[in-house]
């Protein structure tokens, strides 16, 4: 294996994927309700997005941010439009740890010098760049690359007096999850993202939802934000926005985008062509079915599924981002492993729950599917 080990050895070798099924270099299928980490949210290898990228690929593929191209010129108004929070300007990326990236460099172009500092949540993820690595809440992750760049607090979840003796006039943004991913499937709550709200108001700081995960239609609204009548400052968003085609984005209210000038920031990939036909050919498939009330009413049903389960003491999540809370004494690890091998694909997101973010397109007939191998799994 000529591959660097950062992550686990590979346990199956997939070929090729079409909508939730998955089939392994010996043939074997698999339900796929892990969706390649909340990506491929309209399922694998969908022909809009395939005729978009290939159309594409024929046509143009890269010239660099120095020139405009229509796909990128569209897709942002789309995005702006989904956000609904005021007219706003993006920055493409490549990743989500690429958008977080750009939100911490413009939050800090914002506040100005001495005005440095994000807070964000223990539990949080939001990236492994250096400094998204420190804004993620998770100390262990950080011992090994010490010492981490300067200007990131911690806070605790859902705690909303811990956040306010946090701020002070260094503070220039906070940052958080509407419901922490890879933190184990949290959501934040109504209370508490309208008090995040309040609390940046009266310190002049801003409000930066990380919604790589949770964004676009996954939690039953374009964004999770949406749910709760909370107007963030910036958005992040990445994930399921190429399905599967690697693309990010910053959004920013226009008055805080225009911190960035000339030269403040770049990628010379972000917003390729490419990527950008792919995003928009995506969301136009999502727009097209009302993906948001697809995930509401798949993830009641799963969810409805899921808590009938012997083992299963707890759901928690949002739409189609939902976490199974195993019972005490059982390792949510060794029941993912055990579903792979009986052909279904969910992953360990904390020692004791199970993450499932099946396809927003996912069918009545494949949640039954995927519950009737967690039964026998669990039984």
């Amino acid at each position: 294996m000529t591959l660097m080990g950062t992550y686990p050895p590979q346990a199956v070798t997939f070929v090729k994927g079409s909508g939730s099924v998955l089939w392994d270099e010996h043939g074997k299928r698999y339900l796929d309700f892990l969706s390649g980490l909340a990506v491929t949210s309209i399922g694998h290898c969908h022909p809009a997005v395939t005729r978009a990228v290939c159309e594409q690929a024929g046509t143009l593929v890269h010239v660099s941010n120095l020139f405009g191209t229509l796909p990128q010129r569209e897709l942002s108004e789309v995005l702006d439009r989904l956000i609904d929070a005021g007219p706003g300007q993006v920055f493409f990326a490549n990743s989500g740890a690429e958008a977080n990236e750009a939100a911490i460099k413009l939050a800090r172009r914002f506040g100005g010098r001495g005005r440095h500092v994000v807070v964000s949540a223990y539990g949080s993820f939001h990236g492994r760049t250096l400094a998204t690595l420190h804004a993620t809440g998770q100390p262990s992750k950080h011992e090994a690359f010490q010492p981490l760049p300067e200007g990131f607090r911690h806070v605790a979840w859902k705690d909303p007096e811990d956040l306010r003796k946090a701020m002070d006039p260094s503070v220039c943004a906070v940052l958080i999850e509407v419901v922490q991913g890879e933190g184990g499937v949290n959501p934040a709550g109504e209370q508490y993202l309208r008090e995040v709200r309040q609390i940046c108001d009266e310190a002049g700081a801003l409000l930066i939802l990380d919604e790589v995960q949770t964004g676009l239609a996954r939690t039953g609204r374009w964004f999770a934000f949406q749910r709760y009548g909370v107007a963030p400052d910036v958005v992040t968003v990445a994930k399921s926005l190429g399905n599967g085609v690697p693309i990010g984005a910053c959004w920013a209210r226009e008055d805080v985008a225009k911190a960035f000038v000339v030269g403040d920031h770049g990628s010379t990939f972000g917003g390729q062509p490419l990527a950008t036909s792919a995003a928009l050919a995506t969301l136009s498939v999502m727009e097209s079915v009302d993906a948001p009330k697809r995930a509401e009413v798949a993830g009641a049903y799963l969810s409805s599924k899921l808590s009938e389960l012997n083992g299963v003491r707890e759901v928690r999540g949002l739409g189609l981002l939902l976490a199974a809370e195993l019972e005490e004494g059982r390792s949510a690890g060794a029941v993912a492993a055990a579903a792979l091998d009986a052909g279904l694909v969910v992953n360990a997101v904390t020692p004791s729950a199970l993450r499932l973010a099946p396809s927003l397109l996912v069918s009545e007939a494949e949640i039954d599917e995927a519950v009737g191998i967690l039964a026998r799994v669990l039984g």
